[in-house]
């Protein structure tokens, strides 16, 4: 099985093509395409690659499906006996991605 470990928005993701994961907010638009290039390792055909940090060359190809918000949270502050209550909410962006590719320079293996 062909996998790849992806750095993004302070995550990593253990990812495989075809596969569709939520990441931190990206600055892209739905529909286009968006390289990856933070992969710190890849398993391909029985051999794991990993980098120190990063792999040179490789790349996880994904498309973007689309940009939304999480479920709202609510956040409540409370401290006993002082009459003190505050409530507030909260809803995370992020955005959908799908995975196309995952792109391996024949160089480095």
């Amino acid at each position: 099985m062909e996998y790849a470990i992806v750095k993004t928005g302070g995550k990593q993701y253990r990812v495989s093509q075809g596969d569709v994961i939520d990441v931190e907010k990206l600055p892209v638009e739905a529909g286009s395409e968006i390289e990856l290039d933070a992969v710190l390792a890849v398993s391909k055909d029985g051999e794991f690659t990993y980098g120190s940090p990063f792999i040179s060359g490789a790349k996880v190809i994904a498309q973007v499906h689309a940009q939304a918000r999480d479920k709202k949270i609510r956040v409540f502050k409370y401290k006993p006996k002082t009459r003190y209550r505050r409530t507030r909410g909260h809803r995370q962006h992020y955005t959908r991605l799908q995975i196309v590719d995952i792109v391996q320079d024949s160089e480095e293996s």
